[in-house]
């Protein structure tokens, strides 16, 4: 069974930095998992923030690209989001998804209904 643990988050001022991280475990050997971070506001949908491919390959959600930085280490056990420059509307529960069904590769604009295991989030809040 997949489990994923995010930690990191806490109360940063604008223009601050943080960086969140997820440690996985119980992932399938031999298998590609596709890796990613989404967030939600309150009374937001989940959205899509970053997600990294089985072979480090990142992809942004235009409002982060060159903000954040997502990375995980060789065996899929930890990712991690540096997250700078923060801003107000960065403020969010932040979530770890993972899931294989993309043998590793992970979609162009990936959706939350597309990954099956999460974390239970960690929150994230800026303040000017």
């Amino acid at each position: 069974q997949v489990q994923l643990g995010e930690s990191g988050g806490r109360s940063v001022q604008v223009g601050g930095s943080l960086r969140l991280s997820c440690a996985a475990s119980g992932l399938t050997p031999n298998k590609f998992y596709c890796m990613g971070w989404f967030r939600q506001a309150p009374g937001k949908e989940r959205e899509w923030v970053a997600t990294v491919d089985r072979d480090r390959s990142p992809w942004y959600a235009d409002f982060v690209r060159g903000r954040f930085t997502i990375s995980k280490d060789n065996a899929d056990h930890t990712l991690w989001l540096q997250m700078n420059s923060l801003k107000p509307e960065d403020s969010a529960m932040y979530y770890c998804a993972a899931d294989r069904q993309f043998g590793g590769y992970c979609p162009t604009t990936p959706t939350p209904a597309q990954f099956a295991n999460w974390g239970q989030g960690t929150q994230v809040t800026v303040s000017s």
